[in-house]
């Protein structure tokens, strides 16, 4: 099989936002504890958090993660998270049927984002709480006042405010699952006088308001313009969540997943720019996929968990190497559209349908989706360029014409980037590349392997890793595979 892939390093997409790489954590499962906090770890620092896991998580160059939800957030007081530890209550958390005890809030967070380099994008709970709460929390959070919250931010031992800047206007508020529903029209009311509250309190924020949460919703298109109709105005970016699996093993459907992701961007977009026209504004709204991941390994074990229990082990998908290729394909789509998609948050980042995974007591290891985030997290930021890939394709029972090539180059400033997915299960694929004539091929990295689902373990960390492929000659894709190649200037 050859592919034909073309470039030309003027054509851009645009410039990708760093914040395309971001994650999540969420008071869910062993995100929290027994992910990132372990106070008595042999690696545990000053303040409890897994010094192991603060390094995997650096290594990943994650810039901002999403925090505390997810569904959590629609039930919680997030007074319950600051001050005394000794003195904050435990309570049932309703929405994945767990007791929270609050030893982490926002005052152990911000200081745990600081030490993995990242920035936080704060959810506020527009379920069960409203306007009056969420610009009591950025006045915590953000402001250097002599007034209240400012002062009991203070009072609690940090002078310095957080300075957080990505604020979401709830979580999924469309979903009737979610605590709190809220019909779109509710919904848009309470997101419009929360944002214009919030703005006021700090100027300097940006904001998401809920969009679908996900593109099979009924609702889908009308909510995201009764949302935007009302507070175009006041908010920055709508929100799109989306999941992918395999429940039927049908592994070359799964493969294509990235397609139903592509055209669920282009619908939002599309939708974003009809209310745009619709009041004549010269404002563009973004999108922040802040919810994506491949998720439907652990729903049969997670029925069987117990409820009312603190950190039970939920959503711990095992991931194998068709799961790194689609995800591989899922950041090719998002750089793709790296012109509209400015934020994006792998869901989530530890433990918790995660590319971290840890074992209470003892280690660290990877999944197989920790590979493929990592390549375009730390070599994926630049310029996407518009990237033309000739090659066959083939059908499934859900998908026509899917290409076995997918691709997108990324220039640096030094160089090319190119990421590429060859979804074929039997035939590697000859790479013919147009518009590199000026660049070097340096390194060719390459995640397969003959058993698609392979997975690793905590006792067999390395079963799925890359390697090298050696330079020289063709370029080769083999066959189900994900590809990082490098190019510097000649």
């Amino acid at each position: 099989m050859k592919a034909k892939i073309t470039i030309n390093p003027s054509d851009i997409i645009g410039d990708i936002d760093p914040r395309i790489y971001g994650s999540f954590i969420e008071h869910l499962g062993r995100a929290v504890y027994g992910g990132i906090y372990e106070p008595s770890h042999e690696s545990a620092d000053d303040m409890g958090f897994r010094k192991d896991v603060i390094e995997l998580v650096k290594e990943l160059k994650v810039p901002v993660v999403r925090y505390p939800g997810g569904n959590f957030v629609s039930g919680y007081n997030w007074e319950d998270g600051i001050g005394d530890r000794s003195k904050r209550p435990r309570k049932l958390e309703l929405a994945w049927n767990s007791i929270e005890s609050n030893e982490i809030g926002i005052d152990e967070f911000q200081e745990w984002a600081k030490r993995t380099d990242a920035e936080i994008m704060m959810a506020v709970n527009l379920g069960t709480r409203g306007a009056d709460e969420a610009r009591s929390l950025v006045e915590y959070c953000n402001l250097d006042t002599d007034t209240y919250y400012a002062d009991l931010r203070r009072k609690n031992g940090f002078d310095k405010p957080f300075g957080i800047k990505v604020w979401c206007l709830g979580n999924e508020m469309d979903g009737d699952w979610q605590i709190g529903h809220k019909t779109a029209q509710e919904y848009a009311r309470l997101a419009c006088e929360t944002a214009k509250l919030m703005k006021l309190t700090d100027p300097t924020i940006e904001l998401v308001a809920c969009g679908s949460s996900g593109p099979l919703m009924p609702t889908f298109g009308e909510w995201e313009r009764t949302v935007l109709r009302e507070c175009y105005d006041h908010v920055d970016y709508v929100s799109m969540h989306s999941y992918y699996g395999n429940p039927d093993n049908d592994t070359a459907d799964f493969l294509a997943s990235s397609m139903d992701m592509d055209q669920f961007i282009i619908d939002t977009a599309k939708i974003c720019d009809e209310i745009k026209a619709e009041k004549k504004s010269e404002k563009e709204i973004m999108l922040s996929f802040d919810e994506w991941n491949i998720w439907f390994h652990s729903n049969e074990q997670d029925k069987h968990i117990d409820r009312w229990q603190i950190a039970p082990p939920l959503l711990e998908d095992i991931y194998n190497v068709e799961d790194a290729l689609v995800v591989g394909c899922l950041l090719i789509t998002l750089l793709r559209h790296c012109d509209r998609v400015k934020i994006a948050c792998l869901a989530q980042l530890v433990n918790v349908i995660a590319p971290i995974m840890t074992v209470t007591g003892g280690g660290t290891w990877l999944q197989t989706i920790y590979y493929p985030f990592l390549h375009c997290s730390v070599n994926g930021r630049g310029k996407a360029l518009h990237t033309v890939c000739e090659c066959g394709t083939y059908d499934t029972k859900k998908h026509s014409n899917v290409p076995y090539i997918e691709t997108i180059a990324v220039e640096n400033g030094s160089g090319i980037t190119l990421f590429a997915v060859n979804r074929s299960a039997d035939e590697s694929c000859e790479l013919e590349l147009n518009g590199f004539e000026n660049y070097s091929l340096v390194s060719h990295t390459v995640l397969t392997s003959d058993d698609m689902k392979r997975c690793n373990s905590i006792d067999d960390p390395d079963a799925v890793s890359p390697v090298q492929q050696q330079i020289g000659g063709k370029i080769d894709l083999a066959p189900r595979s994900w590809n990082m190649l490098k190019f510097t200037v000649k």
